[in-house]
């Protein structure tokens, strides 16, 4: 073990963290490996309280349905619903069974009571409202969109009415066809309906955008927010769903890419308001360019921290997370010629290591890829060290219902 790699490596606390950074940024990202894991969820949640404590971040967005993180939103702010049923209906991806999301959820709404509203702490999830299996249909964002400017704007200028929208978007169950996903001759994202849907959603968040003054005056900047982001939500699942109907061999690099600039829009409005701290997986935070294989053949696409990063700059800082182990995943000992074999040979059972002088104490060795056994569990890439700010390294981790 080299002494730069000793000397890169500092407790994980907020004094650790902002010391890696040039300036405080407007979005800290903490990436993870993996999904579901209680030690890196709980490390989040620690970390995240003091940052909120100490740097004053107000917004905590995680990788979850930008729609059903609303339900979060409301409770941790104004205590509505109960916390079961926020917990079921306001995670996607299953998240809200997570331990530790619950308890994030229930300090969030102990900070907040008894504050103002100016200085409450606030929950977003930045995910589009997908899922592996496929997409939800648009009617919620649109018609959420639709009602928003029906009471706020001059109904001369609003592009069609509630009922042609209904029509237009028929039945649910046409857009969440899971078969779809696999077969684009399934998907409705390329009906002559879908293509309306469309056009008709663009010249509503067009309209949004126009009557801006007005729309904060007459409703609060709270709702008109709300409505921004309705719009993108529709306008991103019809794209989404225009994709998925496509047959050319670029059809999975576009659904990735159209699910990470989703994600990026979420997180540059979030900017907007202030200070935010973002969980997610390593994949979407990096400022790498994504890659994988899918049917023998490869993918690339940007990842939602490679676009935000492009316009905010200093202003976007990024925490990538290593495991050394998840042994009854099978994921042993690293070897020790991977980083995360490098990092597995220090005493700390979990670090932040300063990236730069990882990066610089690294580039004589030629450290290998780490291969996971796992699908579950992505190595960190070698090449991507110097494009993070700091590296958390947990040593040994198990999976967590």
């Amino acid at each position: 073990m080299t002494a730069g790699i000793t000397d890169a490596a500092h407790v994980i606390d907020p004094a650790a963290v902002m010391g890696l950074l040039p300036v405080r940024p407007r979005l800290l990202a903490l990436g993870e490996p993996t999904h579901g894991e209680d030690v890196l969820l709980t490390l989040r949640n620690d970390l995240f309280r003091q940052l909120v404590e100490q740097e004053r971040y107000r917004t905590i967005a995680i990788e979850s349905d930008c729609m059903m993180g609303l339900v979060v939103d409301d409770y941790v702010t104004s205590g509505t619903g109960t916390l079961d049923e926020v917990m079921e209906r306001g995670f996607s991806h299953e998240w809200g069974a997570f331990a530790a999301n619950r308890d994030l959820v229930r300090w969030m709404r102990a900070y907040n009571d008894g504050r103002p509203a100016s200085q409450q702490l606030r929950f977003a999830g930045f995910d589009g409202p997908l899922e592996i299996t496929g997409a939800a249909s648009p009617r919620q964002a649109l018609t959420e969109l639709h009602a928003y400017l029906t009471a706020w704007a001059d109904a001369d200028l609003l592009p069609c009415t509630a009922e042609t929208l209904d029509r237009l978007l028929g039945a649910d169950d046409r857009w969440t066809d899971p078969a779809a996903m696999t077969d684009p001759s399934r998907s409705v994202g390329q009906t002559p309906d879908a293509q309306r849907l469309r056009l008709l959603a663009d010249d509503l968040v067009a309209l949004l955008d126009a009557q801006t003054p007005h729309l904060i005056a007459a409703s609060s900047r709270e709702d008109w927010h709300r409505a921004r982001l309705y719009g993108r939500t529709a306008t991103g699942l019809l794209r989404y769903h225009f994709w998925m109907a496509d047959t050319s061999p670029s059809r999975m690099a576009r659904l990735l890419g159209v699910r990470d600039s989703m994600m990026a829009a979420n997180l540059l409005a979030l900017a907007e308001r202030g200070p935010t701290l973002v969980n997610a997986h390593n994949g979407h935070l990096q400022r790498n360019k994504s890659t994988m294989r899918m049917g023998g053949l490869p993918v690339e696409w940007w990842s939602a921290g490679a676009i935000v990063s492009a316009h905010l700059g200093q202003g976007y800082a990024f925490l990538a997370t290593a495991l050394g182990t998840i042994r009854h995943q099978g994921v042993d000992t690293p070897p020790p010629d991977t980083v995360e074999g490098l990092l597995y040979a220090l005493p700390e059972e979990r670090c932040i290591v300063d990236a730069r002088r990882l990066a610089t104490a690294l580039a004589d060795m030629t450290p290998a890829a780490r291969v996971s056994p796992w699908f579950g569990y992505s190595p960190l890439d070698p090449a991507h060290v110097a494009g993070t700010d700091g590296i958390v390294f947990v040593k040994d981790a198990t999976m967590g219902p």
